[in-house]
């Protein structure tokens, strides 16, 4: 959108940048005769159909520039057709077409045959054109120690940071305007109207809970029914969020340490959680000045040990390979971790491009360090997990090459009921923002998973959680639990969370099991 940020007035008037310009909705929209859908299927998902769509990579100017997006699809079979479901995995940054197929061969036969689930991936990412990849090599083996406990780590963060920023300005700088969250939204639309569908579903992970809200203010008309899993908090976007996520990640680590001490029979490294904790943060320093296998430093490590915050299944795994190295002196079970849940492939640059574009686009970062590192410090003294190595994630906002817009104000009364889920252990999004965005969003239910600790929890195992949900879709039907005015932010469902692991000798089929699949579509940092 550039220096003409679009918007769409009247109903679905959004206050963004401070402005309001009208945007002729239908100009050169696509058609349904637009899309030639072609078999694309894979053994695990043989229906899968795959199809392009052109779209304005300026929605203000829709007459100009063109982009493609690569979208995906499960045609519906049963003569009841509900039209199509539209789902999204997360991010910002996450492919989006084989989640399609994930989607419907997970929900019952009878749900699924009516809608046509449709894959997507946004502008910028995976197989949608042209792909985003500001610096390939940025998260090449060995960083430097994330935190900077030196002048010299310090200015060894900021310089890959800025060079991170200007690579991406210097590369992608005619795209950069127009990577964002009301330009994805915006493009859902169009995917829409190319589907000759008066109204679409939504179903959406993580990020894709709050690219769900957007278009749901911008178009409240043309939704028919939305599930939000694992909802961001739509007060936090993003530099607070990502503050709120060190915290709670780091309560999530020291969950899996706990864990560690509980099953000691196993894994031999104690079973006082605090002298797990200590012996982890031993393992970091010898890492940070003796790199395992020349590729796991301290800042690997983190990258390999954070999924397992986002998903309790990678437990059995993280245990193995630290119990490796600390009781055997054996390396290549960390090196294997690390390749198989931290390393970042050109899929995750394309990835993490997307992300750093769309969250640095959407919101005001700061632009002074000095504000920064006071937070992350203060963070981290109660956080360190994770805390600066979030920090240097996020870290080219702070110098990125495009303005920022001002968040979306979500507040919506005019949608249909929108179900909710949200598990009260959840690291990525915490349970509050799912709160919180149930205030915005008039009629709609919260379903909880209490105690619940893992990040998207629908479709990956809990017959109560899916029993809402398939409901949902198959008839509209949401909970409504004993909310009102005395207990305005009680759930409308409570639902039991799943049992913990177990140590991978009792476990084998871990890897096989539906939320492992999940995660793996899912991904981490989104």
């Amino acid at each position: 959108m550039g220096k003409r940020a679009a918007l769409l007035c009247g109903a679905a008037a959004v206050l963004l940048a401070g402005t309001c310009t009208a945007v002729p909705a239908e100009a050169s929209a696509p058609r349904a005769t637009d899309l030639a859908w072609k078999a694309c299927g894979t053994s695990r998902y043989p229906t899968l159909q795959c199809a392009s769509l052109k779209v304005p990579l300026d929605h203000a100017d829709p007459r100009g520039r063109h982009i493609t997006l690569a979208l995906s699809r499960v045609p519906h079979t049963a003569r009841t057709f509900l039209g199509p479901l539209l789902v999204n995995p997360g991010g910002p940054g996450g492919s989006g077409r084989a989640l399609a197929g994930y989607v419907a061969s997970a929900l019952p036969k009878k749900v699924a045959a009516r809608y046509d689930v449709i894959g997507f991936d946004p502008r910028g990412t995976g197989a949608s054109r042209p792909a985003l990849n500001c610096r390939p090599g940025h998260f090449a083996p060995v960083r430097h120690d994330p935190v900077p406990g030196t002048p010299g780590l310090e200015r060894a963060g900021l310089d890959r940071a800025r060079a991170f920023a200007e690579a991406c300005g210097e590369k992608h700088g005619h795209l950069l305007p127009h990577i964002d969250t009301v330009s994805a939204a915006r493009d859902m639309d169009l995917i829409r109207r190319s589907l000759g569908a008066p109204r679409l579903s939504y179903f959406g992970y993580s990020y894709g809970t709050y690219l769900g809200a957007v278009y749901g203010r911008l178009f409240p008309e043309r939704v028919r029914r939305m599930v939000l899993d694992s909802v961001v908090d739509p007060t936090g976007v993003w530099y607070d969020a990502n503050l709120t996520q060190d915290h709670a990640f780091n309560d999530r680590h020291r969950a899996f340490l706990a864990w560690v001490a509980r099953h000691d029979a196993t894994y031999r490294l104690g079973s006082d959680p605090e002298h797990v904790e200590t012996t982890w943060y031993a393992m970091r320093a010898a890492l940070a000045r003796h790199p395992a296998g020349r590729k796991v430093g301290a800042a690997e490590l983190e990258d390999t040990f954070v999924p397992g915050g986002y998903y309790d299944g990678y437990w059995p795994y993280l245990a193995e390979a630290f119990a490796a190295y600390v009781n055997d002196k054996d390396p290549d079970p960390l090196v294997e971790a690390y390749e198989d849940f931290g390393a970042v492939d050109a899929a995750g640059e394309n990835g993490y491009s997307v992300y750093t574009a769309v969250e640095c686009r959407d919101a005001r970062w700061p632009r002074s360090w000095h504000r920064w590192r006071a937070d992350n410090w203060a963070a981290h003294d109660k956080a360190p997990f994770m805390t600066w190595n979030n920090a240097w994630y996020n870290a080219p906002c702070a110098f990125w090459p495009t303005r920022s817009l001002r968040p979306v104000d979500l507040e919506n009364t005019a949608l249909p009921p929108v179900l909710l889920f949200q598990a009260t252990g959840d690291a990525a999004t915490p349970y509050t923002g799912a709160v919180r965005m149930r205030r915005l969003l008039g009629g709609s239910a919260l379903v909880v998973e209490e105690g619940g600790p893992n990040h998207g929890i629908t479709l990956s195992g809990n017959s109560c959680l899916d029993g809402h949900l398939t409901a949902y879709l198959a008839h509209g039907t949401v909970p409504r639990g004993t909310s009102g005015p005395d207990a305005p932010d009680e759930p409308d469902a409570v639902c039991a969370p799943p049992p913990p692991p177990k140590p991978l000798a009792d476990a084998e089929k871990a890897t096989s099991s539906r939320g492992a699949t999940l995660h793996g579509l899912l991904g981490s940092r989104g």
